[in-house]
This record gives C-alpha cells, structure tokens and sequence, in this order.
C-alpha cells in the first residue's frame, strides 16, 4: 500500500529528554521514516536523526519537505523509485530479504 502502519510504539518515560535516532534500511517513499518522526515529535522529542542504508531522491525530498530539522544520513543514493515504490537499482525489499517472508 506504500502506507506506513503503527504496530508498536513504547518510549522511554524520559524520551523528550534524549536524542532519537530513526533507523530505516531503506528510506524509499519516506512515508515510514516521516511518521517515525511524527510519531516522536508528538512525544516531546527535539532532536531526531535518521540512518538508512541506501535511499531515493524522492524519499529524501519527502522527509526535507515534512521534517526539515531532521538530519538525513545515507550509505548510498540511488536513481529513483520504480511503479512499486521500490528503490532503482536498488536491493529489492529489505523487509523480505531480512525476514525471509519471499
């Protein structure tokens, strides 16, 4: 669906005392990546950074456009994102591969 879903979210009593790092394999869409921050914005935290692996130019204009306080760190950059959502070249679905769920 390309729609990021809350399953869990606990926090530490004092989490809007403390740095937040958001780690995401692969920051494609940024929809995960800006409701993470959305989701610890809501809690009080000031200083978010995200770390991925390998991201698309239109997830990284997604967070900036959302989050622009939120620094972006990146292994690699690639080209774009395919019909699927899916990050090209790419490493396919970083969910799957992980998981082992294809």
């Amino acid at each position: 669906t390309l729609e990021p879903v809350k399953y869990y979210f606990k926090m530490p009593p004092d989490i809007a005392e403390r740095d937040a790092i958001i780690v995401d394999p692969m920051l494609a869409t940024g929809g995960s990546a800006a409701a993470a921050a959305q989701f610890l914005k809501e809690v009080g935290v000031k200083h978010i950074k995200l770390m991925s692996i390998i991201g698309a130019p239109e997830g990284v204009e997604r967070m900036q456009a959302e989050h622009p306080d939120v620094d972006i760190y990146l292994a690699a950059l690639d080209d774009h994102l395919n019909d699927h959502g899916y990050i090209v070249p790419g490493l396919g679905d970083a969910g799957d591969r992980i998981f082992g769920t294809k």
